[in-house]
């Protein structure tokens, strides 16, 4: 059987080359909160992650595993403090250092934001300055986490920042015996099982295909598993284990979507969350005045997120801009159609 390529490992390549640029997850439900600190930590030489809502931090956090969280304490949904738990309680994310944005000063608050798992917090309104001095000090210990997560080899779980889940499946028995997060979560959603039981509809898929994975060396066609405009891909990568009770093999699942492409070039391309709309529409082959009317802006808007993106890619021209794009897209999203 085939051994498809590997993905580029997310931390490294939002961190740039050699891995030295801190990954800042910046969590506020406010707009002007998150333009000011994103411009401000850019500016500083940071990457830098946003997310609106609770929910997106919590999936933020597990796929890019960041080096510092600036939090804000009260959003609607899933609330600060809530968010902070979660992640305190993963043990793949709970070494990340949390440092709440309040602006609640009474003592109760800030004792629930230090008890919830927060290592430090700022009052609003936020002062840029003061948040990056907060933030090099639990950068020091962040950087020594990352350098021993680093060593004690995280392949699989980074394959997840990708939005490439992978899961392990003992066969004949059908266990699931291993997944990461990011698979966790995605065959919840599409599937409605949680391990150790693995979903019947990959059970068939195994059970059909596996005779001449192993005879005849032939890789199985991918099984989609559809929900409503969005579909979960799943490929057979190779057998990783064998024993009296069985043979393991190595899945990789990918989501395909728009909304999972958009979000893939944004971290892989290093682009805000618009410039990446703006790119994608771009490659779809929209114009200045398509794409302000799909993301509900003018078309100078459109045309200035496109100069930004030029920018960032190193290009000069529509053209090459989206010639960048489809490569990336191609290596992300191998079944999605451009």
């Amino acid at each position: 059987m085939s051994d498809a390529k590997n993905p580029p490992m997310l931390v490294d390549t939002l961190r740039g080359s050699g891995g030295n640029s801190d990954l800042v997850l910046i969590v506020d439900d406010v707009p002007d909160n998150l333009a000011v600190l994103h411009d401000a930590l850019d500016e500083s030489g940071y990457t830098v992650l946003v997310a609106t809502s609770g929910e997106q931090a919590l999936q933020r956090a597990a796929q890019a595993r960041p080096d510092i969280v600036l939090l804000d304490a009260m959003m609607p949904g899933i609330d600060g403090f809530e968010v902070a738990r979660r992640l305190k309680a993963d043990a793949a994310t709970a070494h990340i250092p949390i440092v709440f944005m309040t602006g609640l000063t009474e003592t109760e608050h800030l004792v629930a934001a230090l008890e919830a798992g927060g290592v430090d917090y700022v009052t609003k309104p936020i002062k840029p300055k003061e948040v990056l001095a907060r933030m090099n000090v639990h950068l020091q210990g962040a950087r020594r986490a990352r350098q021993e997560a680093q060593q004690a080899g995280q392949a699989r779980n980074a394959l997840d920042a990708f939005g490439y889940a992978s899961i392990t499946v003992r066969m004949p028995e059908g266990k699931l015996i291993w997944q990461t997060a990011l698979a966790r979560e995605m065959l919840m959603r599409y599937c409605g099982t949680s391990a150790p039981v693995t979903p019947p509809a990959i059970l068939e898929w195994l059970q059909r295909h596996l005779p001449d994975a192993q005879q005849r060396q032939i890789e199985p066609p991918a099984l989609a598993i559809a929900q409503g405009a969005a579909s979960l891909s799943l490929r057979l990568h190779q057998q990783t284990g064998h024993d009296d009770d069985g043979d393991d093999w190595l899945i990789i699942m990918r989501e395909v979507s728009d909304t999972a492409v958009i979000e893939a070039m944004s971290l892989s391309l290093k682009l805000t969350a618009r410039e990446a709309e703006v790119l994608y529409w771009v490659v779809k082959g929209k114009t200045n005045k398509d794409i302000g009317e799909i993301l509900g802006s003018s078309p100078a808007t459109a045309k200035k997120h496109l100069e930004r993106v030029y920018v960032k890619l190193g290009v000069e021209t529509r053209t090459a801009a989206a010639g960048v794009a489809m490569k990336r897209i191609r290596e992300l999203q191998p079944q999605f159609e451009i």
